[in-house]
């Protein structure tokens, strides 16, 4: 059986998708997978090692020129390739308008979630198959039961991320704790005196500051935040692969809702997250080490609260 698995964006839904890709592989016999996925965002398919062809689309990109000619001829190309493929199965697990049109290029009985359950409703009218799956949910377990409904197993275990190519055998001889203090939205950001009072905890228990920031004004904030610490520094700019890597060596994560945030619980290493403009009842932290999804929609976390987390993850390493 040959499936296309159709979702482009964005990092933290993308790494939620994960569990649902390492059960069709494990549940579905014979079965070849192919995923369809924002070209910013093509490493993260290309981890998991039941993917067999990453497709590549650019929305983003095409939004600035949509009738461009290389806009034109790159969408071409990638009906092409989706026709050419010629699949049994589509799974849209986006259910976004936006990327209808690739589902509907594509052979195949098409599934997808019915009216009540999608995000954009007049998606349903356009699969073969739709499966009903509660909203409120966390999106790791939505993403599981979808693709149980669609291919008729049942979901069973832990989540399973497939990204067993990111194991450090060998921890680092300066234990480090990686930080994410920056978001697209200011909504999101975290009281500079906060994130104080947590580098003074982490530095306390001998551990090196390692801040994220993904442009200029993220690193213009993280440098503002370290404040000339001692044993602590921004990470450069880097791919999404070499982000996975510096996570996976980690001792601790502490960060805002963020893609990167999530992709380290993920990733198994101990992830405190601090939420403000969303809420943890659909999107918590899921992972095999210590998480804590902190705060809601309108309600920050207080400082004490992210201590006592921080504390109880580093106490239970030091039980272990």
């Amino acid at each position: 059986m040959r499936v296309l698995i159709v979702r482009t964006s964005s990092l933290g839904d993308l790494v939620h998708m994960l569990p649902a890709i390492s059960d069709i592989a494990a549940r579905v016999a014979g079965v070849t997978i192919d995923w369809v996925v924002e070209e910013a965002f093509s490493e993260i398919p290309g981890w998991h090692p039941a993917v067999n062809e990453v497709i590549t689309v650019a929305h983003r990109r095409w939004r600035k020129a949509w009738l461009s000619r290389r806009s034109r001829t790159e969408r071409a190309a990638v009906l092409e390739k989706i026709r050419d493929n010629r699949y049994d199965l589509v799974l849209d697990m986006q259910a976004l308008l936006k990327s209808i049109w690739l589902v509907r290029a594509a052979s195949g009985i098409k599934h997808g979630l019915d009216w009540r359950s999608a995000r954009e409703p007049l998606c349903s009218l356009f699969y073969d198959e739709r499966h009903h799956v509660e909203f409120w949910q966390p999106a790791v377990l939505r993403q599981r039961q979808l693709a149980a409904a669609a291919f008729a197993y049942q979901w069973l275990g832990e989540p399973d991320f497939g990204l067993q190519r990111f194991a450090v055998n060998k921890p680092a001889q300066t234990p480090y704790a990686v930080i994410m203090p920056s978001a697209s939205r200011e909504d999101k950001l975290w009281p500079s005196e906060y994130w104080q009072a947590v580098f003074d905890r982490l530095q306390s228990m001998g551990m090196e500051l390692v801040l994220l920031a993904g442009n200029e004004q993220e690193n213009a904030r993280a440098a503002e935040l370290l404040q000339a610490r001692d044993c602590a520094r921004v990470q450069p700019r880097s791919t999404l692969t070499e982000l996975a890597q510096l996570m996976a060596g980690a001792r601790i994560m502490v960060g805002l809702d963020s893609g990167l945030t999530h992709l380290s619980a993920a990733l198994g290493i101990d992830t405190i997250g601090i939420y403000k403009a969303s809420t943890p009842v659909r999107t918590p932290l899921v992972g095999s080490g210590y998480t804590a999804s902190l705060g809601d929609r309108g309600k920050e976390p207080t400082v004490h609260s992210v201590l006592v987390s921080v504390d109880a993850a580093l106490t239970m390493h030091l039980n272990q």
